[in-house]
């Protein structure tokens, strides 16, 4: 995993108003597939409504199982829904620890 600085990214996040989130989404989904052998499915579910929920609860799934190994994809997933900006940061700093 790319150990990426939490406080540029934190700025990123709140001054694209979300746009690098998507494209942080993409990256660490390819990460996380490479690296862990999971199958989250393309990032371009993201685009489409009510499947972008579907794909934020597989790559949260892949996360809690694979890295995190606190078997709670539930929670994660619904600190993405109701608070968007602040579960990236805490994902990456857990990507950070086991990052290169």
């Amino acid at each position: 995993m790319k150990k990426r600085n939490l406080v540029i990214m934190a700025l990123l996040l709140i001054f694209t108003f979300g746009i690098y989130q998507l494209y942080w989404f993409w990256k660490t989904k390819e990460e996380i597939n490479k690296e862990y052998r999971t199958k989250i499915p393309t990032a371009w579910l993201l685009w489409i409504p009510i499947v972008n929920l579907y794909w934020l609860y597989k790559y949260c799934e892949a996360f809690s199982n694979k890295i995190k190994k606190d078997k709670s994809p539930i929670l994660w997933f619904l600190l993405f829904v109701f608070i968007p900006v602040i579960p990236p940061l805490i994902i990456q700093s857990e990507f950070n620890k086991v990052g290169k």
